[in-house]
């Protein structure tokens, strides 16, 4: 018997495989990359912007519903809600190439509209959000609470 010296590699547990003609190599795991909606551009920049109580309504189960989504948030003061639509508008055309077709509200900063055809946002100060309370509205709607530190 000859004896043969084993390689470092060989040592380690390290073992080479060659090619084999006609053989496809195992497939690679890949990571499933999570598909960035509308919603959740629209989210984020409300809560850059400090926006408080944001909830996102699907509103897609239901017949009546004049769009897919509502998303809705509210400042106590008129200043951080027009800083909070001009934060959409922008983070939307930049991150997902969309202008709003329409926004309202802006004049008077106590509850701005920002309607993006499927996704309508609703920007509101604290006293207007708590008057219209569109969340009860809407109650039959599947509700997403956001804050600024997901868990």
């Amino acid at each position: 018997m000859v004896a043969v010296p084993k390689t470092a590699a060989a040592k380690k547990g390290v073992v080479k495989t060659k090619a084999v003609p006609g053989q496809t190599a195992p497939a690679k795991k890949t990571r499933a990359v999570k598909k960035i909606t509308s919603v959740d551009v629209i989210v984020q920049a409300l809560l850059d912007k400090k926006g408080q109580g944001v909830v996102s309504l699907d509103l897609t189960p239901l017949d009546a519903a004049i769009c897919d989504h509502f998303v809705i948030a509210h400042a106590d003061s008129g200043t951080q809600v027009l800083a909070m639509a001009d934060n959409v508008e922008k983070e939307m055309y930049i991150r997902m190439q969309e202008k709003p077709m329409r926004i309202q509200g802006k004049e008077n900063a106590f509850w701005i509209i920002v309607d993006y055809g499927d996704v309508v946002v609703h920007i509101f100060q604290t006293t207007w959000r708590m008057f219209y309370r569109l969340e009860e509205l809407w109650a039959d709607a599947i509700q997403k609470n956001y804050s600024e530190n997901p868990q």
